[in-house]
């Protein structure tokens, strides 16, 4: 049974698609491909469709040679559902998520990506969108450390 994580920011065109594919190649090297599946949204409908962010994408290709790969789509309320880890990327997104779920029936699937650091204490990955090659690159990094400890909690939860 494949163990399946949902990224989650505003747009769906930042920091969503660049977890979902640091975290998809971290699942490649470890050879876990068959074992856990990756997918971001968006809160907010308004890139739908759009690919990842062009600034987002570069920033990602230079520091880490990974190429940010996807189409923005809005968060639905079955993905609570649907995946068994939902990962906000901050605050507003977490509180957003919830909002769709007024029973709690599925709030402990729902947490916030800084959770899983191990270098930075920090709750919030920041929105980049109207910062510049600074705020890209930091995004980068919280994320990376992120994904490296959230791999190694999903690998204790699904016994890989």
């Amino acid at each position: 049974m494949t163990y399946k994580l949902l990224f989650v920011c505003l747009g769906n065109i930042c920091r969503s698609p660049t977890a979902e594919n640091i975290m998809n190649h971290l699942i490649e090297q470890a050879d876990l491909k068959s074992s856990i599946s990756c997918d971001s949204a968006g809160t907010a409908s308004y890139h739908v469709g759009n690919p990842p962010d062009f600034r987002m994408t570069a920033a990602t290709l230079s520091k880490l040679g990974i190429e940010l790969v996807g189409q923005a789509r809005q968060f639905q309320a079955s993905d609570l559902k649907d995946f068994d880890l939902i990962l906000a990327m901050d605050t507003a997104n977490y509180q957003d998520i919830l909002a769709l779920d007024p029973r709690g029936e599925y709030s402990d699937k729902v947490h916030l990506m800084c959770e899983y650091c191990t270098k930075y204490s920090t709750e919030d990955v920041p929105d980049p969108y109207y910062g510049g090659t600074e705020g890209f690159n930091y995004v980068i990094d919280l994320i990376l450390d992120a994904c490296g400890g959230l791999l190694e909690t999903v690998k204790v939860r699904s016994h890989l």
